[in-house]
């Protein structure tokens, strides 16, 4: 029998070789979706259900564009927690308040790690390496996790407040300069990113970037944005799709490894300037510096490597992202920022227009504004993925150890069992209701550790950009009205971050003399 097919096959190949060619080409296929059917029937998790995928992509084509916000919706047909499948990947999704607190609230440790990507993790991080956060669990990792710690704790913050003093009055000086007083309108990506990465460079390596004009400012707000695309869980389809991976012209893997170049460019550049000011006694306290002259530390050079993309990434990320979002939905409601500068006015007079940098969250309006801020806009929809380390068990069902499961953050916050009115922008919200679940930062372990700093940097960011200016006139680039909606208005809707469209927008000074009498009373301070 086997004699006669080959037979056949021969004579197949000398009468009509194409034909023959096409025809092993499509049984080849045909095998391949057969075999990875079979695989994906096996690993399914058995207990949870979900939408319908396609053959091979599994539920991929459905959540490409603003994956949190379907997930969000398919909850509503299938619960708070069900399964999809990404091509060959089961992942658990959970959407609700309630269950996220069970699943990983209880079961902090099982859920400690950090599921491998191909894209991120073998292609862009493998010179540089991963940030805590994106790293799986290891030993490794929980060194790193009590060096970030140590660094990000209550009392440290309290040390880093001279940066943030400079760095919201160089924030505050730009609008002033660049808005020209408010007669011109400005694009204020620009001041905002060159805030975020001063302070996270400042914090991190003792160094400033005083300008958005230095070439260094460019070059790392680029390549980090590019790098976070690449963090994308549904942007990159050979995460999850094995053969695309062999396709040798890929355009995302040849993108991913110049950033991966360039981002190792600038690391490099800016360990190096650090260990000379060490070296020479000049370096200013920081924490890089703080953990390689710690004896106790005991990290290696990757390991100091990681914490610095974390606080690089991590400032960039959040910082920007909530301050963009936040300044064309100021503009958009004013009664907002009249009830800011009435609870600023009632600590600080105008003649104080700059506000205290050491106020450590006073002013409960504030306050509320920020943690609405974080709620409404999250800054990381699906919060980075996890990777069970043990059996984790919920209503009934066992999530093996070895799985992926995603916090749907976007869905927590905007749970209609914790707000009547979730689709709402309302500050007061935690005026009323101060201990709610907040999701933004995570929950549990891998919870983001630099929570802290980001609150402080953001009370004093608002409290003097209030203060000091009444944000007006918000337009897109093309002219039209700005869509502040927080799923209408992202930019691009596959990437992890939800940045905000570009705009334009005013900023006029409360009182334009006070404001810069006090801006020169600083400069001359320092010198």
């Amino acid at each position: 029998m086997i004699d006669k097919v080959i037979t056949l096959l021969q004579g197949q190949a000398q009468d009509a070789p194409i034909t023959l060619l096409a025809y092993l080409a499509a049984a080849s296929a045909l095998l391949y979706l057969i075999a990875t059917e079979i695989q994906r029937a096996q690993v399914r998790i058995p207990g949870f259900t979900g939408p319908s995928g396609l053959p091979m992509i599994g539920n991929l084509h459905q959540i490409r564009v603003n994956a949190a916000e379907q997930y969000r919706q398919w909850a509503k047909s299938y619960g708070p927690v069900y399964q999809i499948m990404l091509g060959n990947v089961p992942v658990i999704v959970v959407n609700g308040a309630k269950a996220a607190r069970e699943i990983f609230g209880a079961n902090s440790q099982a859920l400690a790690s950090r599921p491998e990507f191909y894209t991120f993790h073998k292609v862009v991080s493998s010179t540089a390496g991963t940030t805590i956060g994106t790293s799986p669990f290891s030993e490794s990792l929980k060194r790193r996790r009590k060096g970030a710690a140590s660094a990000l704790n209550k009392p440290s913050v309290a040390t880093y407040i001279p940066h943030i003093d400079v760095e919201t009055r160089d924030f505050l000086n730009e609008f002033l300069t660049y808005g020209e007083a408010g007669a011109k309108a400005v694009d204020p990506m620009p001041m905002i990113q060159r805030l975020s990465l001063s302070l996270a460079l400042t914090l991190n390596w003792g160094t400033r970037m005083a300008s958005q004009n230095d070439t260094l400012f460019g070059e790392i707000t680029h390549v980090e944005e590019e790098v976070s695309k690449f963090r994308s869980t549904t942007g990159n389809l050979q995460d999850y799709i094995p053969l695309l991976r062999l396709n040798p012209f890929s355009f995302g893997k040849a993108k991913a490894r110049d950033m991966r170049r360039r981002r190792d460019v600038y690391l490099k550049k800016l360990n190096d300037d650090l260990d000379e000011r060490i070296a020479k006694g000049t370096h200013s306290p920081c924490i890089q510096a703080n953990i390689i002259l710690d004896k106790d530390a005991k990290l290696n050079a990757e390991e100091l490597i990681s914490i610095s993309l974390t606080m690089l990434s991590g400032g960039l990320d959040t910082l920007t992202t909530l301050v963009a979002w936040s300044m064309p939905l100021l503009a958009q409601r004013p009664e907002i920022q009249a009830k800011a500068l009435q609870e600023i006015r009632a600590v600080y007079p105008q003649s104080q227009i700059l506000c205290d940098a050491n106020d450590d969250q006073s002013i409960p309006y504030i306050c509320a504004l920020v943690r609405e801020l974080l709620r409404y806009y999250t800054v990381l929809r699906l919060s980075l993925p996890r990777g069970t380390v043990k059996d984790v068990v919920y209503n009934g069902h066992t999530i093996p150890a070895g799985s992926v499961v995603f916090l749907n953050a976007w869905a927590c916050n905007m749970d209609d069992q914790v707000w009547h009115d979730p689709e709402v922008f309302r500050p007061e919200r935690w005026l009323e209701i101060p201990d709610a679940p907040l999701f933004t930062y995570g929950l549990g372990y891998r919870m983001c550790a630099g929570s802290l700093l980001a609150n402080r940097e953001m009370y004093t960011i608002y409290l003097r950009l209030l203060s000091a200016f009444e944000i007006r006139d918000v337009v897109s680039e093309d002219g039209t009205a700005f869509e502040t909606h927080p799923v209408k208005g992202v930019e691009d809707q596959t990437q992890l971050v939800s940045v905000p469209k570009r705009y334009r927008i005013r900023l006029v000074p409360r009182d334009e003399r006070v404001l810069r009498q006090a801006l020169d009373d600083y400069v001359d301070e320092k010198h």
